[in-house]
């Protein structure tokens, strides 16, 4: 190493940080152990070192500007004392740039540099409000690890790039991606080194004295953990999800594209009980101004969710989790300027399964759900997430079958709330497929005509498939791979989706910033939301029913005219008539179903009827009567008597269970 010399530093950032006149080191040292600096030649085993002294402390950092270091030709660790560990505020890591599998040697990391000059070309994070967002969860390696993904950079940041035409295509304008910095995926096992030995007091440091590549021996990593929800080097985007030399400026790159085609950037992060409050405040704001990502959903049950949503910095960024103090958020009744809390909880997720799978008592909560709404806070809706059944699974499995993960189907959760249609598992039966394949339109048809944030689970838009696992964090392989024939497949589901969601968006009383308030909002004669049954303005929420028709009476911004729509919800094993409710000079017409219903009129009682197929949903829209058309009207189809249409049985298809 040609000769080096060091200045005072500055205390923060924390970590190394790439300056003009040399690179700052930066570290937090509560012993009275000697600390300093290894240094790495890059592809060369000579270790060399240089000490902090008391003049490069403050408090207890101790930081130093060196000079004559070539951020190209060398790689770094600290160490106090004997102990020799990887810097927790690394922006870049070194040794675990390929996606490990199989036998080999632990690997020996070393903090890297992010000298990235990166053009963002004018983009920003776009602050897209809760109520307008359309949310894709993925996991970046599965997303397009599948030879059927078609893209040239598979499992990578570059590969998710290339499949942006296909999500604007589909209408997501935001992903959430789970975690994608830097860990370990290789789950280890050493009889020597214990977990504790290789946890500093605050992060994650790996003792390198005497463990090089040249001198450890092969050991076999006892499973793979695909999803990263573990202690992490949360400052450095991960390497083997990098197409090329620099993650960092990968992952830039990957968020750019997004912005430039009006999608979010949402980062999961999960942080162990121990982690420094103070210490998830400065990795999140790094990536805010480091990434431009859009917003943070953290896991964990330590999180200092007051202390981020408070920090001027993050006014803008969205904030998501299963809970929030919100009186010291808000203190005094204070009302945020802009929503930037989501709540993140899965009770919207069972409730809403039971209903689908034809629960008794579910049509209150249901109601519930459908338009709940908080003042504060966003709402984030799912009916299926990564951890559990894809939407194809929870309609074909009624218990999961996670044997291959190696843990006896003792992992995941036994709490699905599924059906399997009348078989478990893959079925040749006609009746069961059709149910089965109705079953996922269902589902998403009460995803996207809910209130709040619906967010879709990559792969469920064309029945992607686990095969009944339902905790996939170590399969990496075609089970936990998102697999693209589906799409092929099941076109007509992913159709559907793409109708769903231009659909939502087309009517904004389907996504309020507001609560629905059962008032005539508008001034059109009519409540924002209503409940019907069998006869209009009356719905029938006995424990025992599971059909009810919703009614809502929106504007169209664009022409000042009345927006009404009306769902038929039908989750019985019987079919339901149900009388649709009378509009002045508006006609229903059908817009998007599940199965073909259809409108009928009652000419002696001057009254529409639409009947609802067992297990099948049907939207309808009001549409404005012209001056010129002739009324009454004719009706679609040939009129028939009321008392026609009545509940029939069909004993074909079974009651969930």
């Amino acid at each position: 190493m040609k000769k080096i010399k060091m200045n005072n530093g500055q205390p923060y950032p924390l970590g190394a940080s790439v300056r003009e006149n040399g690179i700052n080191f930066s570290m937090v040292n509560n012993s009275a152990k000697e600390c300093g600096i290894v240094f790495y030649r890059r592809g060369v085993e000579k270790k060399e070192r240089i000490y902090f002294d008391q003049k490069h402390r403050i408090g207890n950092i101790y930081c130093a500007l060196v000079e004559g270091i070539t951020v190209s030709d060398f790689e770094y660790n600290f160490f106090i004392g004997d102990e020799v560990f990887v810097d927790p505020y690394a922006k870049k890591i070194v040794g675990n740039e390929k996606w490990r599998t199989g036998e080999f040697a632990r690997p020996l990391l070393r903090g890297g540099f992010d000298c990235c000059t990166f053009d963002w070309k004018g983009t920003s994070p776009l602050h897209i409000p809760y109520h307008e967002s359309i949310m894709y969860c993925l996991n970046v390696r599965s997303f397009t690890r599948h030879s059927s993904s078609k893209v040239k950079k598979k499992g990578t940041f570059e590969g998710l790039v290339e499949k942006i035409p296909y999500l604007k295509e589909l209408g997501v304008n935001s992903i959430e991606l789970l975690p994608a910095y830097e860990y370990e995926e290789c789950e280890w096992q050493h009889p020597e080194v214990s977990d504790k030995a290789l946890t500093m007091e605050y992060q994650v440091g790996h003792i390198d004295a005497n463990l090089t590549p040249d001198d450890a021996e092969p050991q076999k990593a006892e499973r793979l953990n695909c999803w990263g929800f573990k202690e992490a080097f949360y400052f450095a985007p991960k390497a083997s999800y990098s197409a090329g030399d620099s993650p960092c400026e990968s992952f830039r790159s990957m968020v750019r594209e997004l912005h430039k085609n009006g999608i979010e950037m949402i980062m999961q992060f999960y942080f162990p009980d121990y982690i420094k409050q103070g210490y998830i405040l400065e990795v999140i704001k790094h990536w805010v101004l480091q990434y431009h990502i859009d917003g943070v959903h953290l896991k964990g049950s330590r999180i200092p969710v007051t202390l981020l949503a408070t920090e001027p910095l993050l006014a803008n960024t969205k904030i998501m989790c299963e809970d929030f103090y919100l009186h010291e958020i808000y203190p005094n009744a204070e009302q945020p300027v802009q929503k930037i809390l989501g709540y993140y909880r899965d009770d919207y997720m069972y409730d809403l399964r039971k209903y689908l799978k034809g629960d008794q008592d579910m049509l209150k909560g249901f109601q519930y759900q459908m338009k709940k709404f908080h003042p504060k806070c966003g709402v984030i809706n799912y009916i299926t997430n990564y951890y559990g059944f894809t939407l194809n699974d929870l309609v074909s499995y009624e218990r999961k079958h996670n044997e291959a993960n190696g843990e006896n189907n003792s992992d995941g959760t036994n709490y699905n709330f599924s059906w399997n249609c009348g078989a478990e598992g893959p079925s040749r039966k006609k009746a069961i497929k059709q149910l089965r394949h109705r079953q996922m339109k269902n589902a998403l048809s009460l995803l996207f005509t809910a209130q709040g944030t619906p967010l879709l689970l990559a792969g469920d838009e064309f029945g992607n498939s686990q095969n009944g696992n339902n905790n996939c964090y170590c399969q990496d392989n075609e089970t936990g791979w998102v697999d693209w024939r589906g799409l092929a497949k099941n076109n007509d589901i992913f159709e559907y989706v793409k109708e769903l969601i231009a659909f939502r968006k087309k009517h904004g009383i389907l996504h309020l910033d507001t609560n629905l308030s059962m008032l005539d909002r508008y001034g059109k004669g009519y409540p924002d939301i209503s409940y019907h049954g069998e006869e209009a303005w009356k719905a029938q929420l006995e424990a025992f029913n599971r059909h009810i028709g919703i009614m809502y009476c929106g504007k169209d911004e664009s022409t000042n005219e009345a927006d009404y729509i009306y769902i038929a919800y039908n989750m019985h094993w019987n079919s339901h008539c149900f009388a649709l409710p009378s509009i002045a000079n508006y006609e229903w017409v059908s817009a998007i179903g599940t199965a073909e219903n259809s409108i009928v009129a009652d000419k002696e009682k001057n009254t529409e009827y639409i009947d609802i197929s067992p297990r099948s949903i049907s939207i309808l829209t009001g549409r404005k009567i012209p001056e010129t058309e002739k009324k009454p009207k004719v009706p679609v189809k040939p009129a028939r008597s009321s008392d026609k249409c009545i509940n029939k049985s069909n004993n074909s298809i079974k009651k969930g269970k």
